[in-house]
């Protein structure tokens, strides 16, 4: 299993800090063997739940132009027709993608182009459902034009229990389709807004693997 980049420190920090609490419990509670094994099993479970949130499993992306792969594993939990105000300022479809603590978090390019546009926005952690998510919490957008000058915004935005967003792209920059482009700590939700015209090829509830799915195709 390939770990993330992003968790080499904080798993560093959580090996030292298990490893001296195992340490302490079979030195000092001998005595005691049922507190002894409930630190012990506790140490270790903790640290495979942070483990696997860093997982990087590697994805095979079949490149296609006419088509928009999924940014991230998770649920699809939003498939509508919205205004976007922040770029586009008119009707875009969104396609939402729910990130569990259990998902992998790496976030991938949706479609090759330009990046047209990047910003980052500090802001609230209410949970990654709530309505004004999208709007007031910590995220990202970007925008990237494709080769045949279609703009495709997406959005990183942190929830209740992410609260780290990571990012590798900037403005001019020139992406790939399936490359990573971000991280959220801990999970959280990516916002897609395609145009009204763009042909739907998932489901609500549908799970999706990032960098692998067809989530739409252009008209």
């Amino acid at each position: 299993m390939t770990i993330h980049k992003e968790g080499h420190k904080m798993l560093g920090k959580l090996f030292v800090l298990c490893t001296a609490s195992i340490y302490g419990a079979v030195q000092f509670l001998n005595e005691w063997p049922i507190s002894q094994k409930f630190i012990i099993g506790i140490a270790v479970f903790i640290f495979l739940i942070v483990l696997q949130f860093f997982r990087s499993p590697k994805r095979n992306t079949k490149i296609n132009p006419h088509q928009i792969i999924a940014p991230a594993d998770g649920k699809v939990v939003v498939i509508e027709d919205v205004l976007e105000p922040e770029y586009f300022n008119d009707t875009r479809k969104q396609i939402s993608i729910f990130m569990s603590p259990v998902n992998v978090h790496v976030n991938r390019n949706p479609v090759s182009g330009i990046v047209k546009y990047f910003k980052y926005h500090p802001g609230k952690y209410l949970v990654a459902w709530h309505p004004k998510s999208s709007t007031e919490n910590e995220r990202t957008t970007a925008v990237v034009e494709t080769a045949a000058g279609v703009p495709v915004l997406f959005r990183q935005i942190a929830g209740a229990l992410a609260r780290r967003i990571c990012w590798y792209i900037k403005e001019n920059d020139s992406v790939t389709q399936g490359e990573e482009f971000g991280f959220i700590k801990f999970g959280s939700r990516i916002d897609i807004f395609l145009p009204t015209d763009a042909k739907i090829l998932v489901d609500l509830e549908q799970k999706t693997v990032g960098g692998e799915t067809v989530i739409a195709e252009f008209a």
